[in-house]
């Protein structure tokens, strides 16, 4: 939890290096803490509570980003001063999080050697879903993946994949140089 404690009058009365923009630009985005880059997103207050203020609110009720994200909009009518579009910006940037984070682990031309490197290339894609997906993973002699389909998207407890479909998308990707494939089922 952060101890740091501001005026809660508006972040335009705060000293400039106080402020959460001009720290960013200063010092980095990795200077500031949750609640700063948050308040950043929200860019205002409400009547004597800062935009900061305002982030700590909504990080004590969720937690953390991940929490953020398995929300629903709902959940955030609760607090003051957030209608539609900050929710909307907030629930993007969560987005662009995962986004990232399915970059950071490329597929293409991974070579898988084990279950885990299987996981550790889909699992930013199913982490944080709420239904179960069947992936199967195309993979070529040297076992490098080709692609990555989604055999069948399921409910909460299950998925359903149609294995002739499976099999026939393995022919028709031979002609591509595909000498194996691996089927990836998560719960969550």
């Amino acid at each position: 939890m952060e101890k740091k404690l501001f005026n809660t009058g508006g972040i335009n009365n705060w000293p400039k290096d106080d402020r959460p923009r001009e720290k960013l630009l200063k010092s980095g985005e990795r200077s500031l803490s949750n609640s700063e880059l948050l308040a950043i997103l929200l860019r205002t207050g409400i009547r004597g509570n800062s935009a900061v203020d305002l982030a700590r609110k909504i990080l004590d009720k969720f937690g953390s980003f991940r929490n953020m994200s398995h929300t629903d909009v709902r959940d955030w009518k609760e607090f003051k001063g957030l209608g539609s579009a900050k929710i909307s910006q907030i629930k993007a940037a969560l987005e662009i999080g995962r986004c990232y984070r399915e970059d950071e682990v490329s597929v293409e031309k991974q070579r898988i050697t084990s279950a885990k490197d299987a996981t550790n290339i889909v699992m930013p894609q199913m982490r944080d879903l709420k239904i179960e997906v069947f992936k199967v993973i195309y993979l070529d002699s040297n076992n490098r993946v080709i692609d990555i389909m989604d055999a069948a998207i399921g409910t909460v407890g299950h998925a359903l994949p149609i294995i002739r479909e499976i099999i026939h998308m393995l022919y028709k990707n031979l002609r591509r140089r595909l000498f194996a494939f691996t089927i990836i089922r998560v719960q969550i």
